[in-house]
């Protein structure tokens, strides 16, 4: 991975800082009901405070396709920004370009915070326009970008922006991308990688590159269901996409040229039906019966799993192993990231998840404390391990 500037790179004191954050977070009732997103950025805006920058805050919300929304302005945020960082005072800014924009931005004072208002209420957000994002650099000197999460879509806060002022990663964007780096750009062998998942169509790309960068690939969720039956194994009424059963089998011909082991389940879960307290079962993975479905992998595949851990040095991990939402289908799933957690915390396993369902599972496991790095991105991790190029990380390596 190219180099890339860091807040480190530049003297703020007394700038003003245009800052790119992902506060795209669920409201229920105009209060914030998760905001692990605002928890991510505070290292940086404290940071940021102590150099002592100007802060003009960036973010979309929803998809209000140009034009202002309401129930989608970013004026619920402010109260959950100021709590995160202790009760301090934040403005807020009715627009995010314009008069009352730069009227605001003048007013501040170094170390204070001002958020402008959702960026996608014009419709040069998601258009990379140069005007919109020239309207956005006049209120700045220096653009830092700390939303890994936003760092796939070629919008003007992510990529324009960036070509018009000096420009640099937050410290969540950093975190993540020397992680990413760790797990797959340069990474400690053998490499594990973990993807789960209902369906082999959603995830083509990734297993493509994934079976040509690590050494063991394990396969979990309703997609092994599909590789299951693309041997010629019935799977009865599971999940199962049977018409990728030739993709399924080129994958795996792929794998055994590259000299990648792949790991199917060897016995699993089944039930009539997806749902609490249904009777369930344990059978090996060839004796499914007909009128029943996977929804696990079983204890057996598990610690197959767990034990093929020890011999790796870095596992990337992407989906769960069964419907881990319903018990007792979260057993699997729990058990390989408690193993995996254990190993972290040993010291002989770099850990690094995310996407999906993926930080849900973990976090239901208990285990999202002791990994070694959980992506909060959904899309934007998905396409990093695809190996497809991120506009809002290219060109901060453009521009360095």
């Amino acid at each position: 991975m190219s180099q890339f500037k860091t807040i480190d790179n530049f003297d703020l004191n007394g700038k003003r800082v245009l800052v790119r954050v992902d506060f795209n977070v669920p409201v229920v009732d105009g209060k914030i009901s998760d905001n692990s997103r605002i928890v991510r950025v505070i290292p940086t805006l404290k940071d940021l405070k102590a150099r002592g920058a100007k802060i003009i805050l960036m973010a979309h919300f929803g998809r209000p396709k140009g034009k202002a929304v309401p129930e989608m302005s970013l004026l619920p945020v402010v109260a959950g920004l100021s709590e995160a960082l202790g009760g301090e005072k934040i403005s807020f800014a009715s627009d995010c370009i314009g008069a009352e924009a730069a009227a605001k931005v003048g007013a501040l004072g170094e170390g204070e915070i001002l958020l402008l208002e959702n960026l996608r209420f014009h419709a040069g957000e998601e258009a990379n326009d140069s005007v919109f994002a020239a309207e956005l650099a006049k209120l700045g000197d220096v653009y830092i970008n700390d939303a890994f999460s936003a760092a796939h879509r070629a919008h003007a806060s992510t990529e324009a922006l960036a070509r018009l002022l000096p420009a640099a990663a937050g410290r969540l964007m950093q975190m993540e991308l020397e992680h990413l780096e760790q797990a797959l750009g340069q990474p400690k062998r053998p490499v594990a990688a973990l993807v789960g998942g209902a369906k082999v169509s959603t995830k083509l790309d990734l297993l493509g590159n994934l079976v040509g960068k690590v050494d063991v690939l394990v396969i979990g969720g309703g997609m092994a269901n599909t590789f299951l039956n693309a041997q010629g194994i019935p799977v009865g009424r599971s999940l199962c996409e049977h018409e990728m059963a030739d993709t399924a089998r080129t994958i795996l011909k792929e794998a055994e040229q590259r000299g990648c082991k792949v790991i199917l389940p060897s016995d699993v879960v089944v039930a009539a039906g997806l749902s609490a307290g249904v009777a369930t079962s344990v059978v090996a993975a060839t004796a499914v019966p007909e009128n029943e479905m996977i929804l696990d992998a079983g204890p057996a595949s598990a610690q197959e799993i767990a034990e093929e851990l020890k011999s790796c040095k870095t596992l990337v991990w992407n989906g769960p192993l069964g419907c881990f939402e319903t018990e007792p289908f979260d057993q699997a799933t729990n058990q390989v990231a408690r193993a995996a957690a254990a190993l972290t915390k040993s010291g002989s396993l770099l850990t690094v998840a995310g996407g999906g369902d993926t930080v849900s599972a973990l976090i239901h496991a208990g285990v999202e404390q002791d990994f070694s790095y959980i992506s909060t991105a959904g899309g934007a991790f998905l396409e990093w391990l695809e190996g497809k190029t991120l506009p809002g990380v290219q060109v901060l390596q453009d521009v360095a």
